[in-house]
């Protein structure tokens, strides 16, 4: 190891850093300031910080997420009231970048150029932060040409040549250059301190030498290009060797390693412009002089008037009783308060959506369109922020030229290098089948502005010759997928990168498939759907068509149909590479659109808390699968083709002639031509209706025609949908089931799967009990059912008010024996089961709407006798009436119903001219609060479910989800110490959103099938 050498040159100063070596100020011989203590809040900085530390919070009134100005509320009431008496601030500013360029563009214009422009619910915060310093009477200092850092450079000089002492509020590592004896830094989001130690354990070097450290690793945030291949632990070893970067870069051809040898020698001049950058510029001609910055008493009415406008009702109360104030006198600042708005601040929306786009339609990240949004006229609504973007990117042209192929790894780097620099980018993987736990990856699509889109092709294939259509094996010039994952792997597993995608959940797991797990995704399908659930489609081609008033290519024309139809990877890459990467792209252009709404219509914590984390949850389920007995199914195969057989006889007796039973037509002509059964209608093409609707009204009814079709066709369902399906769905493998889900496929909030369907295996019919039989846990483990009891009823109880039936529910009764109890004045004790079924099938049916038809057929009993009990179930519970009725009402005048977590259910058609449409809709709005409600609690404990596992250490994995149950296979010695786990979860489910007067209950079982578990 060659002796630290003395330095041949020294660094070249800034004019700035000069004036410091050759001439000392007058202030520096000053001690005027003695004991003084000087906080400089990095502004900007905190702003993010608070953003993303904090959790989305909406102001009630009108759904603006302020989340930030609490954050920065809270920060400015601690550094004034809560800090030791010994540590308070005697001089406080909050210093924040100007949206002009710096000196350090025009050195180096590609300076920050590639920061993603700031989240559109951050926006709107950008200039209530600035009126929440102005209402704690601080100065809110900023200065065109310089950043916040180099303001707070100076203040911090001057502070410790006059004899104060100076703490920064950051925790910045470019701030770290300033850290002496006289300056730390103060972290108040984890309530650190950070002096000079604490800077040599991240940088490897005292403060003085943080620039030098700096000036060779580069920043990728801030776009300083550093050396490549030097990353901090490298720097900090040579300038602790060399002593300095001159030296460094003056002696870099006795260096032994060959590539660290070249990449300084070829890398000075970038290495000299990085330092020029990093060094901070502590001799700023202030606008506000130091002395400017003394803390005086705020005025406690103006700022309880703007923290009651921002809605901060726990911050108000400290704040008036602090000052002794009664707050409840102080009307709300009018000019922060919800509604709030004006032309200008509409106009800067418009200014800062179209600022994100340049002519080629890529997005903007220099810094001046970045700083556009942060100035004091930034966009006051979150409405006006949605409005402005919708029509900026509906402007936008869509220019499919720009869309590249990339077939080789130099031209996937170049793509990776300029989404490693980009704050978020759309992924999508494509393949030849819909299942992803056994599909091929086709390729991946990749964009990062709503024309700068690619796709990599990986596994098509080549048009073969006359020995068959494609049997020539791969097209040439694609990249092996191994090596394109690895590349791609980094950026697809980073916390730091937002991934955006539709249907997120497929590409999820086909890339599991291949050993990378994806972090920090969105969903534009699920934005899509927790904004507008039961209003319209959610696919890609229908939101295009929608919002963006542009169709989409369609995937049936590319691929083909007939004999002709093709499978993805057999599309030629130039049409693949066109169909994939507009994919991509619209799917950018539609996050752009739809996710401001989130904000503008107070639908991001359904999104964030309820949409969002499912995607992991439901990914990790879907790789799971289940085991299934195929003996078991087969035998079952057979018992209901008998089944099925014998109905079929039954119902040719009933028709008295021969017909084909699984003949529409023929039944129609059988019950409404033959029999006149009543309540016949015909379709468009003039043949009778015989929908399951239909023939459950006649079922009602006492019709005993009608009752054999749905038998026969229900037995026949079960055969063909499960009995002789599942075992064609076994992945070869794992040996598995593996069902998907989906998540934007109801009104309620409600999953459903397919591929196979499980969610619809009949659960209170003998023939429904049999298949769940065949589905087993392997050996050593046990399948656990966890299934919430009659949660529908004790959240009707809850939103419906009904204190009998909370009541009951809290002391744990029978709530059926209850009901009967109340209705018919039967004692509970000795109660006849006869009496307690009629209870059960009243308090469930009111649920659903039943009629009394529908319960009269249920029962057994006359129609008139059904009424009456319905009639009588709500003269003893009004409660329920007034719910079913305000629910209703509620609904024709907004057209939705909203649960108890914020999740808005659409029923556009129940103002429909047509009885029976309008009739299904005001039953299905009823329904939809509780099992909306229902189904967030159960997506609430899914997302915990696997953390709360992991943290008692135990091995259960959640495998299904079946409406109100949750099915685990659980190892045999684990059982009992899982079982309360479960049940802890999902009964804790709805707090801390909601604290429900109505307890949970939760009944979970171990067994080795699932039939025996449920």
């Amino acid at each position: 190891m060659p002796k630290k050498p003395t330095p041949a040159t020294k660094p070249v100063p800034t004019p700035a850093a000069a004036e410091a070596v050759t001439v000392k100020s007058a202030a520096a011989t000053k001690s005027d300031m003695q004991g003084k203590h000087v906080f400089l809040v990095d502004g900007s900085s905190y702003i993010f910080r608070a953003y993303h530390a904090l959790p989305p919070l909406n102001r009630k009134s009108d759904g603006l997420q302020v989340n930030a100005v609490l954050g920065f509320c809270n920060m400015l009431w601690k550094l004034l009231r809560d800090m030791p008496k010994d540590d308070k601030p005697t001089h406080l500013a909050i210093i924040f970048d100007k949206s002009e360029v710096t000196f350090r563009n025009k050195l180096y214009p590609a300076y920050k150029a590639h920061r993603p422009p700031a989240p559109d619910d951050l926006i709107p915060q950008f200039a209530l932060i600035r009126e929440a310093v102005k209402a704690f009477d601080l100065p809110c200092i900023e200065q065109g040409g310089f950043e916040a850092d180099d303001l707070i450079a100076t203040y911090v000089r001057q502070a410790c040549e006059r004899g104060a002492t100076a703490t920064i509020v950051s925790s910045d590592k470019d701030l770290m250059q300033l850290v002496t004896d006289c300056v730390t830094m103060f972290d108040t989001m984890k309530d650190r301190r950070l002096g000079i130690a604490e800077v040599i354990e991240k940088f490897g070097v005292p403060p003085e030498k943080v620039v030098e450290v700096q000036a060779l690793a580069g920043d990728s945030v801030d776009n300083v290009p550093g050396v490549p291949g030097i990353g901090v632990k490298t720097a900090a070893q040579l300038i602790t060797e060399y002593g300095d970067l001159e030296t460094l870069l003056a002696q870099a051809s006795e260096i032994k390693q060959p590539k660290r040898r070249e990449a300084l020698i070829e890398n000075a001049e970038k290495a000299r412009i990085s330092r020029q950058l990093v060094l901070l510029d502590d001799h700023v001609a202030l606008d506000v002089p130091l002395d400017d910055l003394a803390v005086q008493e705020p005025d406690a009415r103006k700022l309880i008037a703007f923290l009651k406008a921002m809605e901060f009702t726990t911050l108000t109360k400290r704040v008036a009783d602090y000052s002794e104030v009664n707050a409840a006198e102080i009307e709300p600042d009018r000019k922060n308060a919800s509604g709030a708005s004006s032309t200008a601040a509409k106009a800067s929306a418009e200014a800062v959506t179209s600022d994100l786009f340049g002519s080629d339609g890529v997005a903007k990240a220099t810094s001046a369109g970045r700083t556009r949004a942060t100035s004091d006229t930034a966009i006051k609504t979150p409405q006006a922020l949605a409005a402005a973007r919708l029509e900026a990117v509906r402007k936008l042209p869509v220019d499919r030229t720009q869309y590249e192929t990339i077939r080789t790894l130099d031209r996937l780097q170049h793509w990776i290098a300029r989404i490693a620099n980009h704050g978020s980018f759309v992924v999508e993987a494509l393949a030849p089948t819909i299942d992803p736990m056994q599909a091929e990856l086709s390729g991946i699509a990749l964009a990062l502005a709503p024309n700068a889109a690619c796709y990599v092709p990986l596994n098509h294939k080549q048009a073969g010759d006359s020995a068959g259509l494609f049997a020539a094996g791969l097209a040439p010039d694609q990249i092996a997928i191994r090596d394109a994952l690895d590349l791609l792997k980094p950026l697809l597993e980073s916390g730091g990168h937002l991934k955006v995608g539709f249907n997120v959940k497929f590409t999820a797991v086909l890339l599991a498939q291949h050993g990378i797990v994806m972090q920090n995704n969105d969903d534009v399908e699920l934005i899509s759907y927790a904004l507008d659930a039961g209003r319209g489609a959610h696919d890609l081609e229908a939101l295009a068509q929608r919002w963006l008033d542009h169709t989409a290519l369609n995937y049936g024309e590319l691929i083909g149909s007939g004999r002709n139809k093709l499978a993805f990877d057999q599309v030629t890459i130039d049409r693949a590479t066109t169909y994939a990467a507009e994919y991509a792209a619209l799917t950018l252009r539609l996050w752009q659109v739809l996710k401001p709404r989130l904000v503008a219509e107070r639908m991001n914590s359904v999104y964030e808390t309820l949409e969002r984390p499912m995607i992991a949850t439901l990914a990790r389920m879907e790789r799971r699968g289940i085991t299934i007995d195929r003996q078991v199914l087969s035998r079952l195969s057979g018992e209901f083709a008998q089944t099925a057989a014998r109905l079929e006889a039954e119902i040719q007796k009933l028709a008295g002639e021969p017909i084909n039973v699984g003949s529409p037509k023929q039944i129609g002509e059988i019950m409404f031509g033959k029999m006149g059964l009543p309540g016949g209608s015909k379709t468009k093409t003039g043949a009778w209706s015989t929908s399951a609707q239909i023939l459950d009204d006649l079922a009602e009814q006492g019709h005993d025609f009608p009752r054999k079709i749905l038998d026969w066709r229900q037995v026949s369902k079960l055969k063909s949908t499960y009995t002789d399906a599942l075992p064609e769905y076994v992945n070869p493998q794992t040996s598995r089931v593996h069902t998907t889900y989906a998540l934007a496929a109801t009104t309620t909030g409600r999953l459903s799967s397919n591929e196979p369907n499980l969610q619809n295996i009949p659960v209170r019919n003998e023939e429904g009990r049999k298949i769940r039989r065949a589905f087993i846990a392997t050996p050593g483990h046990k399948l656990v059912s966890a299934d919430y009891s009659q949660i529908e009823l004790r959240l009707l109880a809850e939103i419906a008010d009904i204190p009998v039936l909370k009541q009951a529910f809290r002391d744990g009764l029978d709530i059926h024996a209850m009901t009967a109890s109340e209705m018919f004045g039967v004692p509970v004790t000795g109660m006849p089961g006869e009496i307690r079924r009629r209870a059960k099938a009243i308090n469930f049916g009111i649920i659903y709407g039943i009629s009394a038809f529908g319960l009269a057929n249920q029962l057994g009993i006359p129609r008139e006798e059904a009424g009456t009990y319905i009639k009588k179930y709500f003269e003893r519970f009004p409660g329920i009436r007034a719910y079913m009725d305000a629910t209703r009402d509620f609904c024709r005048e907004h057209g939705y119903v909203e649960t108890l977590f914020g999740r808005k259910c659409h029923y556009p058609d129940i103002k429909s001219p047509n009885p029976s449409h309008r009739a299904f809709n005001e039953r299905a709005a009823i329904n939809a609060r509780l099992q909306g409600t229902a189904a967030d609690i159960i997506r609430r404990a899914m997302v915990r479910m696997d953390d709360a596992l992991a943290a008692k250490k135990l091995s259960a994995r959640m495998l299904l989800q079946v409406h109100d149950e949750l099915i685990f296979e659980v190892p045999d010695d684990e059982v009992a110490a899982t079982l309360p786990v479960v049940q802890h979860v999902m009964q804790d489910a709805p707090f801390p959103a909601m604290l429900l007067s109505v307890p949970l209950q939760v009944d979970a079982r171990a067994a080795d099938n699932w039939d025996e578990a449920h």
